[in-house]
């Protein structure tokens, strides 16, 4: 039987290139930073709320589609910022099995971190968060080479989630500059990968909203991803990407919104209802195949694949493979 885990103090040092050891959990120090920051702090929080309650107010389908949508945006930027860039429409093929024949191990990336931030994985449970099984060696294929195994791993777990707990008093979109330190610190990640604490923070900065299940940043997320200096000033970017990211959300939701209305007006010289069920299903979902949209209408394939040729020629929907088989449809712009 393995000696237990110690459960370290979490208040660990970490070195800087500016001098020596400093401590990074200093929880009075955050809430100091928060109050200098309170303006700021609210307009975050006004803006996180009404994207909350936007999401609330849709219908579970419409609410899945929503977060997948946010979620492509959030990884793409994510990717971006860690220097291996895939846009949104790669990553939704990739989901969909319509291999886009990109770099593997960024897509594999992608793939686990949409999951995440879809509400995949309990944040308790690090090493479940992160998929990975417990391995005492070495030989680990990259990515994972970097990263703590074994007992190191589950260390540091530990330690990351007593500085969690140290800093209770923060709100929760307000102490994920302090959090992404501490992770850096514990080690849980390879060094040069910021998408997996990202997506960590990402879903605990949600805490106590409605039906958001992440708090995106958005472009925002690369100023703050890999962040340093003054903890005031880490606070403060922090919370204008907080107030971007959530504030440019709930505008790509009101663009769909806007989109399906103006769809709808497009589309009425075409008789029936048919073109009104596919502007629903493409409004609730960022990608679809003809298959897709065939299951979700209730449509023949001739009939789907007619109605999105036709809406396509008019400018209503876009397809963005450029194919002739397997293509995938969009809601246009």
């Amino acid at each position: 039987m393995s000696d237990p885990i110690p459960s370290p103090a979490p208040f660990a040092d970490f070195d800087t290139d500016e001098g020596p050891a400093v401590p990074i959990l200093r929880p009075g120090d955050w809430l100091a930073a928060q109050r200098e920051q309170s303006g700021l702090l609210a307009r975050a929080a006004a803006a996180t709320g009404r994207l909350d309650a936007t999401l609330a107010a849709m219908n579970p389908d419409e609410q899945e589609g929503a977060h997948r949508r946010l979620a492509l945006i959030e990884i793409e930027s994510m990717l971006w910022a860690q220097g291996t860039p895939l846009q949104r429409e790669e990553i939704g093929r990739e989901m969909m099995d319509a291999r886009a024949g990109t770099d593997l191990d960024a897509m594999r990336l992608a793939r686990w971190g949409l999951r995440r931030l879809e509400g995949q994985a309990s944040l308790g449970d690090l090493r479940g968060f992160l998929g990975l099984h417990r391995h005492e060696g070495p030989g680990l294929a990259e990515p994972l080479a970097s990263r703590m195994v074994g007992r190191a791993f589950d260390e540091g777990a530990v330690e990351y989630l007593a500085g969690h707990a140290a800093l209770e008093g923060i709100e929760p979109i307000a102490r994920a500059p302090a959090l992404r330190s501490a992770w850096r610190l514990a080690e849980l990640s390879a060094p040069e990968c910021l998408t997996e604490p990202a997506c960590w923070t990402g879903r605990d900065m949600a805490e106590g909203c409605e039906a958001l299940k992440f708090v995106p940043l958005g472009r925002g997320g690369r100023k703050v991803w890999v962040d340093g200096g003054p903890l005031a000033e880490r606070m403060r970017r922090h919370l204008e990407a907080v107030l971007q990211g959530a504030t440019e959300a709930r505008r790509e939701l009101k663009r769909i919104s806007d989109w399906a209305e103006r769809a709808r007006q497009l589309t009425a010289s075409i008789k029936g209802e048919n073109p009104a069920r596919v502007i629903t299903v493409l409004a609730a979902h960022p990608l679809m195949t003809t298959a897709m949209v065939e299951a979700a209408t209730g449509f023949s394939r001739d009939t789907a694949e007619r109605l999105l040729a036709r809406m396509h020629a008019m400018g209503v929907v876009r397809e963005i493979t450029g194919a002739r088989r397997y293509r995938l449809w969009a809601a246009g712009s």
